[in-house]
């Protein structure tokens, strides 16, 4: 998977970074998982501080279109995001537990 970068900015009132990227892949289509895990790795922040909205896929074409929002804290992102978007990123595992 390749992602590219569309756009890079900074939101300093709700201390986060908000990206637009195109993801391109072959084979099946990437969770949102893999895709957060793999802005994390190029950013340079922890996956648990990304939040993935919205994702849009084209019929026929093997690329995906979104924005990512990559949150400075934990406690920022809590204080931002609602808590069934916080759920929707993490492994299926860690939101039944909470």
């Amino acid at each position: 998977m390749e992602i590219k970068i569309t756009s890079n900015t900074r939101n300093e009132l709700l201390s986060r970074s908000e990206l637009a990227f195109t993801a391109s892949y072959d084979g099946a289509t990437p969770s949102r998982m893999d895709i957060a895990a793999k802005i994390a790795a190029l950013q340079n922040a922890p996956v648990e501080n990304v939040i993935l909205s919205p994702l849009a896929g084209r019929f026929g074409q093997r690329a995906i279109s979104g924005v990512a929002r990559i949150y400075d804290s934990a406690d920022a992102l809590k204080a931002t995001e609602n808590a069934y978007i916080i759920a929707r990123g993490q492994p299926k595992a860690e939101a039944a537990q909470e």
